[in-house]
Parts: C-alpha cells; structure tokens; sequence
C-alpha cells in the first residue's frame, strides 16, 4: 500500500519541482535571489556592527520606504515603454507647496497643493507624451528643471519649516505602534499598485501598451489615454513622496527628491519591469527598493562615503540595465 502511494506521490513532486523550475525566470526574478544573497553577505560581513539589529532592520525600511512609494508609480511609465526622469523634482516641489500652505492657510489646504503639484505636473507631462508625442525622456527632462527651479525659485532656496505636528505625524514622522508610518504608506502604495497592474484591466492595459502600441490600438486599447494615465500616476506617487518627505522632517525643501529618479528607476529595473515595456511586478519594485536600500546600509556600516556610494549606485544601474530583457 505505501509502495503504491510512494509510486502516486513521487511523480506528482516530480512535476511540481519541474513546474517551478520552468517558471523561474532568472533575468526577471533574480532579485529574490540577490536580495537574499547580498543579506546573507552583510549579515556575515557586517554583522559586529549592528546590520542585523532591529533598529537598524527598521531603518532600512524606513529609508527605502519613500523611493518605493516613487518607484510604484515609475512601475507603470516603464511598463508602458516611457520614462518619467521629474519625479525626484516634484517630489521637492510637492514638499515646499505643503510646507508654505499649511503655513498660510492650514492643514487641510496644505495636503491638497501638494497633491495639486502632482495633478498639474502629471497632466502637463501626459498631454505633451500623449497628446503632441514628444518622447518621455524629453518632456520629464525639461520638467525636471522646470519644477527644481521653481521650487527653488518660490522659497529663495530657503526651507520652509511645517509646525502642524499633525501633518507631521500623518505624513512620515509617526508611527503605529513599532511601525513607522511612513512604511505603512510604501506598503499601501505597493498593495494598490499591485492589485492595479495584475488584477485589473487597466494594468493589462498598461502592459499591453508597453509590449506593442500598435497592435494594442488595434485590440481596441486607448493607448494614448493610458500614457497619459500613467504619466499622471507617476506625478502623483512623487507628489505624496515630497509630502512624506515634508512630513518626516518637518520642512519642505527643494532638494528634498534630488536624485531619486535613479534610485526608482534602479529599483524598477532590477525588479523585473522590461526597460523597453511590456512586463511589469510592483512587488518586484519593492525588492529592488529594499536591495538599494540594503546596499546604502551596508556601504555605510562599511565605511564609504557618499562619493562611493553613488558609484556603486551607478554601476548596480547599469547592470540592472544589462540584465533587463530585450524584446
């Protein structure tokens, strides 16, 4: 009798292994693998110096917590072949706006100009994308100076500091329980941006337009309504990344942002998402967000400064470039 289930049982494994391994893709998921890897490595490495303890777990979420919540929405433009180079720039503008207009008018009106910077900025990059066809990278170039100036231009380069402790603790200096909220935010921005790319039309949508344009037009695929939406979306997720940047600490500036559109576009990239559209995984941008973030940690436990940084930040771009799936 157990002859005969061992006999039932063993091919039925057999299959499941071989399932699994037929869907593991080592250009899309090898960032599982390499985040496990270069844990692992830290852990063993750095492990004298306090990688592993809980503060320092925690500050490594709460350091990455922000550029996830830009690289959600960068998923989408990428996934739809288009990039989005202003986010970091609106992120800085979105967090002075919040900052001069709860000092002016309050709370509430606060929060809503630094969504409104999203809105208006997303809307002028998706018509320009979408409506007149200029490629992304122009249009969120040249948006990325717009909008750093004006930041800058708007506070005198001068901070804008934000005494409402209540935006304060909402947007990123509070916490639930042991849980800093700013990763509470990342985690509800990456559940709904999940849910939107997999489960829902618009994100087939998205993935369809990414893949091939034309033949998407011909599916029926308003192909232009979703550059344009996912311009939006990515405006908006670096708008709510300024304000969270506001929020945890306590000021808007307009350097606050600077330099994240590498970061997010890294995380996207080494998340699985195709540089040339098509294929997309919110959760993978999260890994992605998580190794930087790892990284960023462990070069500073080991001793590097930030000029170092940036070139091992640049060289993992790269790669992530060189291991991204050609179509």
């Amino acid at each position: 009798m157990s002859t005969t289930k061992d006999t039932l049982i063993m091919p039925d494994a057999g299959r499941s292994r071989a399932g699994v391994l037929r869907r593991f893709d080592w250009r899309r998921d090898i960032i599982y693998v390499g985040f496990v890897v270069v844990f692992i490595l830290f852990a063993v490495l750095l492990g004298d110096q306090g990688f592993l303890s809980p503060t320092n777990l925690v500050n490594i979420l709460r350091q990455t917590a922000i550029i996830t919540v830009i690289a959600v929405g960068m998923t989408f433009v990428i996934a739809a072949a288009e990039i989005d180079l202003s986010v970091g720039s609106v992120a800085g503008l979105a967090s002075v706006a919040t900052a001069m207009a709860i000092a002016t008018f309050g709370l509430v009106p606060g929060i809503l100009a630094g969504l409104a910077v999203g809105v208006i900025i997303g809307s002028i990059n998706g018509i320009l994308v979408a409506g007149l066809k200029i490629p992304s990278f122009l249009v969120t170039l040249a948006m990325l100076g717009i909008a750093a100036g004006l930041a800058q231009w708007i506070t005198g380069s001068a901070p804008q500091p934000i005494l409402d402790m209540t935006y304060n603790t909402i947007f990123g200096g509070g916490s639930i329980g042991p849980v800093p909220i700013v990763i509470v935010w990342a985690f509800i921005f990456v559940v709904i941006g999940a849910v939107l790319l997999k489960k829902t039309i618009f994100g087939r949508h998205v993935l369809a337009t990414g893949a091939n344009r034309m033949a998407a037009q011909y599916s029926g695929v308003r192909t232009a309504r979703i550059k344009f939406q996912v311009m939006l979306m990515s405006s908006m997720a670096a708008a709510v990344a300024g304000m969270l940047y506001a929020g945890r600490l306590q000021s808007g500036r307009f350097q606050w942002g600077a330099g994240d559109e590498l970061n997010a576009i890294a995380a996207v990239i080494l998340g699985g998402t195709a540089l040339a559209g098509g294929r997309g995984s919110v959760i993978g941008t999260m890994f992605g967000a998580l190794l930087m973030g790892l990284i960023n940690n462990g070069l500073i436990l080991a001793g590097l400064d930030s000029s170092q940084q940036q070139v091992v930040r640049g060289v993992i771009i790269i790669l992530a470039v060189a291991l991204a799936r050609q179509k």
